[in-house]
């Protein structure tokens, strides 16, 4: 039999706060790393509002400083890309000899800066297909979806395949009620990602609207696809195909769910820096260095690169 995993949650936000209260939720041994409502979640517990049911968790294990938190098994970084230089003094006092990163987070290249992290030795990646949002300390409000795409990072960029750990920690997220789909290969994985994000993250910042309102404008709903076509152009350089009815199937999924303010559109409003660099500067520059230029992409993010500029008031602190 497997010896049980423990986690440590780094980022307790809208998707660590909702993912770490179910396996906390499902007698899994978490461990929560807390920012600005430390205190708040330490007297009060954590609260989530869900679709799937409202539970209140009174007591969890609620830390404000890496150092305190015991080792654990598996880190899951669930803090912005905007974060991550916060992680060199996390991880390492988090992290047993397994030395297992579950990152959770959009964009393209944030594993190969965590790889050279002191004591990381696997990582794997989660990329979240969730409707979730921090309302107020210790509150998350998860008002569609929630399954997870699981995938192993290789640093030549080749499949990693389905490993065992990928396995034994879908199986904790299945316990807890999470539905998990196993990707041997997280490059292929990684631009599916973007298929939705890039042009729903970005449109809905841009024009200050939800995702119901940009497929409700034609003009809109065309200019989406469009970006969405082309980052299918963009996986095709790195020899990975996306179908065209992938792209259907985002299309018609976000029609039907409820109308969504992504986490980019919460950043900007308030006042927080955008993943702006993990979301489209860094496929950017990737596809560039194969001879291609993604120019719909390209424009959408110097015009949220304005207006991040003109945004100047962010958080200097690592909360999520």
């Amino acid at each position: 039999m497997e010896t049980p995993l423990t986690y440590a949650i780094i980022g307790t936000g809208a998707i660590g706060g909702y993912y770490g209260a179910l396996f906390h939720r499902s007698g899994k041994e978490v461990h929560f790393l807390l920012h600005s409502d430390y205190e708040h979640v330490r007297r009060q517990g954590l609260r989530v509002f869900s679709v799937k049911g409202d539970f209140l968790l009174p007591q969890v294990n609620a830390y404000g400083r890496a150092e305190d938190l015991p080792r654990c098994d598996v880190a899951v970084v669930a803090l912005k890309a905007t974060a991550n230089a916060a992680l060199p003094g996390i991880l390492p006092s988090v992290l047993n000899e397994k030395g297992i990163v579950l990152l959770l987070q959009n964009g393209f290249g944030q594993e190969g800066l965590i790889a050279p992290i002191p004591g990381v030795k696997t990582i794997l990646s989660g990329l979240c297909f969730i409707c979730s949002a921090k309302t107020a300390p210790g509150t998350i409000r998860h008002q569609d979806y929630g399954s997870l795409n699981l995938s192993q990072y290789t640093p030549d960029q080749t499949p990693g395949g389905i490993t065992p750990i990928m396995r034994q920690i879908a199986a904790d997220f299945a316990l807890a009620g999470i539905p998990v789909d196993l990707n041997p290969d997280l490059i292929d994985a990684r631009w599916r990602k973007l298929v939705w994000n890039v042009p729903f993250s970005g449109l809905t910042t841009l024009f200050g609207i939800d995702t119901a309102e940009v497929l409700n404008a034609e003009p809109l709903q065309i200019l989406a696809r469009d970006l969405m076509l082309e980052v299918v152009a963009g996986a095709a350089a790195f020899e990975r195909n996306i179908p065209e009815s992938f792209v259907d199937k985002m299309m018609s999924d976000t029609l039907q769910m409820r109308p969504y303010f992504p986490s980019m559109k919460l950043d900007f409003d308030a006042g927080k820096a955008m993943e702006l660099d993990a979301m489209y500067k860094e496929p950017l520059a990737a596809v560039a260095l194969r001879g291609k230029r993604l120019t719909r992409m390209e424009m959408l993010y110097e015009e949220l690169s304005f207006l991040q500029d003109k945004n100047i008031t962010y958080l200097s602190d690592w909360e999520v």
